[in-house]
């Protein structure tokens, strides 16, 4: 399988623009006195529009995400609709720009026939779109966009889980599954994801009681070397190492080093370790885990293999994580349009989405005030050098 390639790349090249974008955009004016109150449900059809990367650098995320979103409209309007009438999806291109995310999402909100939004694709565009999203009151589903520091809750909300909770995640499983003791940390601190995963991490570990027994750093989440740092977690006696940084840096230089100074315990990360590049001998690489969205391998979830059926037949591929978020994103809006009423608003729509619970392919959960999902999180292994199923940790 195609497995995600962590939005977090994308956040770590994108942090100045994300803060640019969000300046930018909140400055400007936009009239919402029409739109919210329009009954954009009113015809014979249900129009969704989606705002994703779909070219650029980071295509491979947004291409993925729209597959997703066509499945299930697909689906949908194979099984009669919602409340009686055909979807269309309206795709909007925003080439990992804010700029053009914003002129995207402005467009689809100028046209009172779009109920709802799905996307942006990724942290940047999605930040931009955020007060747009609020000033429309066009609510907007991000698939993966986990930066912790985007505004959501109003009318942007999201269908993965933010950087932060992942790294609670991992304490968890550190504790309750692996059952270790002392653990370390190493994070950069030049980097949103990478910092605000490892402090998250930290501060959940000593809330369960394990003992921190080495806090260390780089200047960045794309050093080369950190034999240094890594020497001292060895020397701490660490038994678990949670290093939250990009699978171009974790893969070729943090584990191996660490498995050169000694370090034989327990490496962890978040999905950002999702196709994990991997150097000399796979060996070393045991006793590496991660979090992610989705597993094809999860058997827990009956949800999955219906979804990578369907998939496969429309698509002759398999499913990433990115395509399994999208499609996801697209049922939560039609569980809320539902119940929104037949001839729903877009604030109907907003406030069947707040607070809601779903249970989709990429886990069961709740939406929090925040608009962000309590959710359950994939936890893979690399055996042999491939990721293969672990766990699912539960929300607590």
């Amino acid at each position: 399988m195609s497995v995600k390639l962590s939005n977090k790349f994308v956040a770590a090249g994108a942090a100045a623009a994300m803060a640019m974008s969000l300046a930018g955009c909140s400055g400007g004016s936009m009239d919402d006195s029409s739109n919210s109150g329009s009954s954009a449900a009113s015809g014979d059809t249900i129009t969704i529009g989606s705002v994703t990367t779909n070219s650029g650098t980071a295509a491979a995320y947004g291409e993925a995400e729209v597959k997703g979103f066509e499945l299930a409209v697909s689906e949908i309007n194979d099984k009669g609709g919602i409340n009686g009438k055909k979807v269309k999806l309206e795709s909007m291109d925003d080439k990992g720009d804010a700029t053009e995310a914003s002129n995207a999402f402005n467009k689809l909100a100028g046209d009172n026939n779009v109920l709802a939004v799905a996307g942006p694709t990724i942290s940047a565009t999605t930040a931009a779109v955020a007060p747009l999203a609020d000033q429309s009151k066009l609510v907007a589903i991000a698939p993966a966009a986990t930066s912790d520091s985007i505004e959501t809750g109003n009318y942007l909300f999201r269908t993965c889980f933010k950087d932060s909770y992942q790294g609670e995640v991992a304490a968890r499983f550190a504790a309750e599954n692996l059952k270790v003791k002392k653990v370390a940390v190493l994070y950069g601190t030049g980097d949103p994801y990478s910092s605000g995963v490892g402090e998250a991490f930290a501060k959940a570990a000593e809330k369960l009681g394990l003992d921190v027994v080495a806090k260390e750093s780089s200047s960045s989440a794309d050093d080369t070397e950190y034999s240094a740092q890594l020497q001292k977690i060895q020397a701490s006696g660490a038994e678990f190492l949670y290093a939250p940084y990009y699978y171009s840096v974790a893969g070729p230089y943090i584990i191996p080093q660490a498995r050169s100074v000694g370090f034989t315990g327990y490496v962890m990360g978040p999905d950002g370790y999702d196709g994990l590049k991997l150097v000399g001998d796979k060996a070393q690489y045991d006793k590496t885990f991660y979090t992610t969205h989705y597993s094809a391998d999860d058997t827990s979830n009956s949800k999955v293999q219906d979804f990578i059926k369907s998939y496969k037949s429309k698509n002759n591929s398999d499913p990433n994580t990115f395509a399994a978020l999208g499609y996801d994103t697209i049922y939560m809006l039609k569980q809320a349009i539902e119940k929104a009423g037949k001839n729903a608003t877009r604030e109907d729509v907003r406030n069947a989405v707040s607070g809601m619970s779903f249970d989709g392919v990429t886990g069961k959960f709740t939406l929090d005030k925040s608009g962000s999902p309590t959710k359950s999180v994939i936890v893979l292994e690399l055996k042999d050098g491939k990721p293969v199923y672990n766990t699912t940790v539960q929300p607590e």
